[in-house]
Order: structure tokens, then sequence, then C-alpha cells
């Protein structure tokens, strides 16, 4: 016979044969396999649930990192805002108070310069008063002589004062 074609005792005993190694490999080998496999897809599963899990939790927190930097910008949106209005309302304040101050100031001037201006007036007053009583009285003195020159002179006085007492008054 051929190499093809086997004798029948060798094809018994090489069936044994592989029967035999399949029993053990069956029975010791097969389950070693087995468990080894079913430890490495309950490994391989674990770790992806665990990259899931990480994955679910950090969407987490990139959404939680979101609304805590759009609150964060709200808040310094409000701070700037609030920072605005203060400027604002201190600069407003400053300015009506340099306002009211410089009104004051000015009140204060002109009232100065009127008090001022009415001395400077009663003293020319006085000292115009004082000259004309220097003048009146020397021009009197050469002009008394005669009763009828002052009778005259009296009279013409009183028309000048009762004309600059009218004067006085219309101004």
């Amino acid at each position: 016979m051929g190499m093809l074609q086997p004798e029948p005792g060798l094809l018994i005993w090489m069936t044994i044969a592989f029967l035999i190694v399949f029993g053990l490999l069956a029975r010791f080998g097969f389950p070693a396999i087995q468990k080894t496999l079913d430890e490495r897809r309950k490994y391989i599963d674990s770790s992806l649930e665990e990259a899931a899990e990480a994955r679910r939790r950090l969407e987490g927190l990139q959404t939680e990192m979101e609304g805590v930097r759009q609150e964060a910008q709200k808040q310094k949106s409000e701070i700037l805002k609030s920072a605005a209005d203060a400027r604002e309302k201190i600069l407003a304040e400053a300015r009506q108070r340099a306002g009211e101050e410089g009104e004051r100031i000015v009140a204060a001037a002109r009232l100065s310069a009127r008090n001022e201006s009415e001395a400077i007036i009663r003293e020319a007053r006085h000292q115009v008063a004082q000259l004309a009583i220097a003048v009146s009285e020397r021009l009197l003195r050469g002009r008394l002589e005669d009763t009828q020159e002052q009778t005259a002179l009296a009279e013409r006085l009183l028309s000048e004062i009762e004309q600059s007492k009218a004067d006085n008054k219309e101004v």
C-alpha cells in the first residue's frame, strides 16, 4: 500500500492516539485555555467599562468646568459693571461737590468784592465829603462877610443837596 492509503491497523492506532491526546487536552488543556480566555475577556470588558466610565466622568467634568467658566465670566462682568457704576457715581459726586464748592467760592468772592467795593465807595465818599467841607470852608470864609451872599449860598447848597438826594434815590 501506498502512503496515501494507510494500513487499517495503523489507522486504528493513530485514531486511538488521537483520541487519547484529544481526551487529555479536553480534560486538562482546553479548560486551562478557556479559563485564560475568560479571564482575558473579563479583563478587557472591565477595562472597556472603566474607560467608558472615565469618559463619562471626563464629559461631566468638562460640562461642569464649562459651567464654572461661564459663572466666573458672569461674575467678572457683574464685578466690572458694578465697578464702573461705582466709579461713575464717585465721579458724579466729586463733580457735584466741586461744582458746589466752586459756586460757594464764587459767591464768597462776589460777596467779598461787593463788600470791598462798598468800603471803597464809603471811603471815597468820606474823603470827597471831607474835601468838599474843606473847600467849602475856605470859600465860605471869603464870602460869608456879606449877608446876602450867605443867604444865596445857603439856598443854593440846599437845592444842590436836594437834587443830589433825588439823583441817588433814582440810582
